[in-house]
């Protein structure tokens, strides 16, 4: 079996993933973080089952863009359940799917490794405008290649129908939560956030069918994003979910699903551009709410403006 580029000679911080390997899963882990995904992959293969040298030859086939999918998308791709992708990261010695992708990440990459293309130490800082600029392009273009016309227009009429709005998300998704709850603050009140994941559960638990969660997370597939929505499902509330993988966990509780394009590699966790992605699908559901609800919007904006010019120096 033929191995892809390994990563000696990578990134400091590519060192400090390792290290965090350690804290979290003990010596075993050790052992997986001080080597290769390909030399592990190598010298665990014969004790695999028919299945797993099937998830095997996927990854050794599409190694850089494997390190982006989910454990439903891996799944699906190699045509097995996920209970065997599981399996599969068991018997490498990984504790689960995200560890793996770690590895499988660092394998990939290649000395200097900042973002999706490498940059040089030395790298002027005019190249670096250049390079941003690009990372923020693709991922909005990205986004725009996959986002749904009509998911947008049904979500803009729950949003329109729904007494109140809760704006939710955890950890970096949690302040884009933030950041859309505050573009829909300037038009009406009934847009809401609640807070730290425990007062997600509990907001969700006291919603009823009237009401509207936007959820916002990335991989569509956390614990306490799940405790809320079931939550939340059980007493009626109609969910729209922005996330990249649209067979996330999360999508089989969502009532609309927002599709987010740009990639963010395991390495690159908490993208800025990513985060651009998001707010782009937000903004475009601003500007369909906005424009299906002309009178509410601008007289909201006109007094908002007007009380706001008094802070101004």
């Amino acid at each position: 079996m033929g191995k892809p580029p390994s990563c000696q000679g990578a990134a400091f911080h590519l060192y400090l993933i390792q290290e965090s390997f350690f804290i979290l899963n003990g010596n075993e882990a050790v052992f997986v973080a001080n080597q290769n995904f390909w030399e592990i992959l190598q010298q665990k293969r014969s004790g695999l089952t028919k299945s797993g040298r099937i998830v095997a030859d996927y990854l050794t086939q599409h190694a850089e863009d494997a390190q982006y999918l989910s454990i439903s998308s891996l799944a699906r791709a190699c045509n097995v359940a996920e209970a065997t992708i599981f399996r599969f990261c068991r018997a490498l010695g990984f504790e689960g799917y995200n560890e793996m992708k770690i590895s499988l990440a660092q394998a990939n990459a290649v000395p200097g490794y900042f973002t999706a293309q490498t940059l040089e130490p030395g790298t002027s800082t005019e190249t670096l405008f250049e390079h941003a600029a690009a990372a923020f392009a693709a991922a909005v273009n990205g986004t725009r290649s996959v986002l749904d016309t009509a998911a947008v227009d049904t979500a803009a009429t729950l949003l329109q129908r729904a007494r109140q709005v809760f704006c939710f998300g955890q950890g970096g998704s949690g302040r884009l939560a933030d950041e859309i709850w505050a573009r829909f603050a300037t038009i009406s009140t009934k847009f809401r956030t609640a807070g730290d994941s425990h007062m997600e559960l509990t907001t969700a638990s006291l919603l009823g069918p009237e009401d509207v969660i936007l959820f916002v997370s990335y991989s569509g597939a956390t614990r306490d994003m799940m405790d809320t929505l079931k939550t939340a499902r059980a007493n009626g509330v109609k969910i729209i979910l922005i996330t990249h993988f649209d067979d996330a966990p999360g999508t089989s509780l969502a009532d609309v699903v927002l599709l987010c394009g740009a990639r963010e590699s395991p390495l690159d966790a908490g993208s800025i551009p990513v985060k651009a992605s998001v707010l782009y699908v937000a903004e475009v559901l601003v500007l369909r709410f906005s424009l299906d609800n002309q009178e509410l919007t601008s007289l909201s904006r006109e007094r908002v403006s007007h009380a706001l010019s008094a802070k101004l120096l």
